[in-house]
């Protein structure tokens, strides 16, 4: 019976990491980068972060790719869902600039998504199983006015 109160207390300490660090995250770390974003849209960060104001009016800083009439980012969380039934109004700042587009999460074309996070993420580690990979979303831009 030692076993089992040893696996409770195991959980119990994982768990209450787990949502320290989902605290640190929402309370500390996303208010720093979207103040970042806002003060100098020109940084380092700004040229790799955006902040994505999803259809239910939630806003957070996300990692993305433009290219073209396109923006690609990359959901590792569950914020994605939203737009799971695509064509979902959004709105970003990228590099101090508001844009407004479409936005769609892309589940049935693996060779797509892989072509788009090897540009995307770079680093990130090749051997990683699909099930364990982030989620790509694609913004299709509204034209500019």
């Amino acid at each position: 019976m030692a076993w089992l109160k040893w696996t409770f207390i195991i959980i119990g300490v994982l768990g209450a990491v787990f949502l320290a660090i989902r605290a640190y995250t929402l309370l500390v770390y996303n208010p720093r980068v979207v103040a970042e974003l806002h003060d100098n849209p020109q940084g380092e960060r700004a040229g790799i972060v955006m902040l994505l104001e999803l259809p239910d009016g939630r806003e957070l800083p996300v990692n993305y790719r433009r290219e073209g009439d396109q923006v690609f980012a990359g959901a590792d969380g569950r914020w994605w869902r939203p737009l799971r039934q695509g064509n979902a109004p959004v709105r970003m700042l990228i590099r101090g600039e508001t844009l407004t587009g479409k936005a769609r999460v892309v589940f049935e074309d693996p060779v797509y998504k892989r072509d788009v996070f090897d540009r995307l993420r770079p680093r990130a580690p090749k051997w990683l199983p699909e099930w364990l990979d982030a989620h790509l979303v694609v913004i299709d831009l509204d034209p500019a006015p």
